[in-house]
């Protein structure tokens, strides 16, 4: 078992190649989301659990199902499904089983559905660990790190958009740039500040 390989790829999901602020996927939710630091946070656990749950399933569809079935160009349809699904059945035990994490996730849970980070890391999954239609070493594994890594890096960009909007919420923002306007200017700074991850050789 490579360690060193799998703290890369949390490394680099979290830092050098965060959804949000690098590949600028799950924007949606990180503007209209990113109000506060607690619904955030609670955000990015819920993404990031999908994420990583949504690797442990796609990866097993796309090598055993869609591969050996010349059925690769039916991707996108079977992820999707897979990460509706998932949501849907996650948000049924959760409203059964925990009301009082319900009522905190509740409005939360669906957004994930449409949230085009899940969908990005299973597609991207397919896009790094396979090679000539088969799976390489290992590649199970490190596809649900990268889930993870990938929701990781997904709740700190939410917790640090999050800190910064409520202390704007004290600050004397001309009225042109309040709410969206400085939103786009925080994010687009925040995006320049995790450029310099870029730069280290993993």
């Amino acid at each position: 078992m490579d360690i060193g390989a799998y703290i890369t790829i949390i490394i680099s999901t979290v830092f050098i190649n965060n959804f949000i602020l690098s590949r600028f996927l799950g924007l949606c939710s990180f503007v209209g989301v990113s109000k506060q630091i607690g619904p955030s946070v609670s955000m990015g656990i819920a993404v990031t659990f999908v994420t990583t749950m949504a690797s442990l399933i796609s990866w097993p569809i796309y090598n055993f199902v869609l591969i050996p079935y010349h059925l690769e160009y039916l991707r996108t349809i079977s992820f999707i499904l897979v990460i509706a699904s998932f949501v849907q059945f996650v948000e049924i035990v959760v409203q059964k089983k925990a009301p009082a994490l319900y009522r905190i996730f509740g409005i939360y849970l669906p957004l994930i559905t449409v949230n085009c980070a899940v969908f990005g890391v299973a597609v991207l999954n397919t896009d790094v660990f396979f090679f000539g239609g088969k799976a390489v070493p290992g590649s199970f594994l490190k596809s649900v790190i990268q889930g993870f890594g990938a929701g990781a890096g997904y709740t700190l960009a939410m917790f640090l958009m999050a800190g910064i909007r409520e202390r704007l919420e004290f600050a004397d923002v001309p009225r042109s740039f309040k709410d969206v306007p400085i939103t786009f200017v925080i994010a687009s700074l925040l995006s320049l500040a995790f450029l310099g991850f870029s730069g280290f050789k993993i």
